[in-house]
């Protein structure tokens, strides 16, 4: 039988429902009860086959279906399929599904399928990636910041460049998550070109590697220092803007607050 021919790909045959769940950094213990809940109580777990490698703990009983990086769609496409015919279905994400995540994705999936109005769906924050560097890093967040993703495989680089630009010269901090990959290792480099038009060389800046997880790094130097660290996929890099600052080995972004 073909994943097309499953019950409820054209027609309900009963009412199911999709849970959308962020995982957090990956540990269990970063993640909310609800989360938990959730994995507790599907029937199927439909994810990145990596991300389902950090939930093995919740797979005992579980139809899983995973895929590879660019399998969202399919993902997304099956995940309704199976709750159309009436299972309880867990799609996962790493942090929070809303943020480059699979819930704006999975609500447009959901619109075009013929049982969409009749398919509960939940989406169920969890950590991302900003907030536990942040955490990490010490309180680089304080004010307002600007979250600009350098992956250019849904987006064109001229307008992440634009974004980029924007950011910096408003002060924001700036944290930036995909900073370099094997395609592209001299995004980050152009990002940081851009970035240096408005702000100090010596500018305080955090990189936390595979945060909330056994192997995490983490380093704290200036943006003019920042191309020789060891950036990758599973880094956060967070630039401070002009009133980020060094104390006691943590950023601190100042909210305003008189002492």
């Amino acid at each position: 039988m073909s994943q097309n021919d499953l019950p409820g790909s054209n027609h309900c045959t009963s009412k199911g429902e999709i849970s959308v769940i962020g995982l957090g950094p990956g540990s269990e213990e970063y993640m909310t009860e609800k989360a938990r809940q959730a994995l507790i109580n599907s029937d199927v777990i439909v994810g990145y086959r990596t991300y389902v490698k950090l939930i093995d703990n919740f797979l005992s009983g579980k139809e899983v279906v995973v895929n590879g990086m660019t399998g969202e769609v399919e993902r997304c496409k099956e995940a309704v399929r199976r709750a159309a015919a009436g299972a309880k279905v867990a799609v996962i994400s790493s942090g929070d599904p809303g943020i480059y995540g699979m819930a704006g994705l999975m609500l447009e999936v959901l619109s075009e399928h013929p049982c969409g109005k009749e398919i509960n769906i939940n989406i169920i924050p969890g950590v991302t990636a900003a907030s536990s560097a942040a955490s990490i890093l010490g309180a680089p967040l304080m004010h307002d910041f600007a979250v600009i993703s350098l992956s250019d495989r849904l987006t064109a680089w001229e307008v992440i460049a634009k974004r980029l630009e924007m950011a910096a010269e408003g002060d924001f901090v700036i944290v930036l998550y995909n900073p370099r990959s094997h395609g592209r290792p001299d995004y980050l480099n152009r990002a940081i070109e851009i970035i240096l038009k408005y702000r100090k060389p010596t500018t305080p800046v955090g990189v936390v590697r595979n945060a909330g997880r056994e192997e995490q790094e983490l380093w704290i130097r200036d943006l003019d220092t920042l191309p020789d660290l060891p950036v990758d996929m599973s880094s956060t890099v967070i630039i401070g803007n002009s009133q980020t600052y060094m104390l006691n080995g943590r950023l601190v972004t100042p909210r305003g607050y008189r002492l």
